[in-house]
């Protein structure tokens, strides 16, 4: 078994030790972030970094990069206190990996990478019009971590399915959601974007009873 100390991993070369450190937790989450300035101009940018925080009331977090450099996202979601989580289409990865680019703040990545940006609601934060589900959150606090980067924690004010991912029952009776029915993508490591696969489902856990697939 090969042993990895923290000494061993502030050693590695730079990009070695990014792309290491981002792949260990695993498979994310593939999202696009969707936010407006005060003039209304949009930005769109993926992340991979949201995160379950409670369902009661209903919380998400993003983690943002640390804001040594504009980050036009944070600013964004700090000037409206909105912004919008659209899960990444499998068939748009590669548009989606786009708005990592660093295009200056005059350019909406919604139009440079293919994105229809769709305002509802009177929300003042834009969707993506070819996300199968999407979500307006609104910021509700902000947590500084020691390393520079940012935890924003956003209340779920609105979600919207596709009336095709509903017609494709992706919405179960139970309340889950069928990923695989709504075509999201997931993501390893920093440039990794996967298809899903359907998941074997056990049912609540309880001591002495093993779970079964269900």
């Amino acid at each position: 078994m090969r042993h990895l100390t923290a000494a061993d991993i502030a050693g590695f070369e730079k990009i070695y030790r990014l792309n290491l450190v981002n792949g260990l937790p695993g498979f994310k989450s593939a999202n696009l972030v969707g936010t407006a300035a005060a003039d209304g101009a949009t930005n769109l940018a993926v992340f991979s970094s949201a995160l379950h925080l409670g369902s009661d009331p209903a919380l998400l977090g993003i983690v943002t990069r640390p804001t040594t450099v504009p980050r036009h996202t944070y600013a964004n979601l700090k000037s409206s206190g909105c912004y919008t989580l659209n899960h990444v289409p499998e068939a748009l990865a590669a548009q989606a990996h786009y708005t990592s680019a660093n295009f200056p703040d005059t350019v909406s990545e919604f139009d440079a990478c293919g994105f229809t940006a769709e305002y509802r609601d009177d929300f003042p934060a834009p969707y993506v019009a070819e996300s199968a589900l999407s979500i307006g959150l609104r910021l509700l606090e902000e947590h500084h971590i020691s390393n520079g980067t940012v935890l924003l924690v956003g209340t779920v004010e609105h979600v919207y399915l596709r009336d095709e991912a509903l017609r494709d029952e992706a919405l179960r009776p139970d309340g889950t959601l069928d990923l695989v029915a709504l075509g999201t993508a997931t993501i390893s490591g920093l440039d990794g974007y996967h298809a899903v696969q359907p998941p074997v489902r056990f049912g609540y856990a309880r001591v002495g009873q093993p779970p079964v697939a269900e």
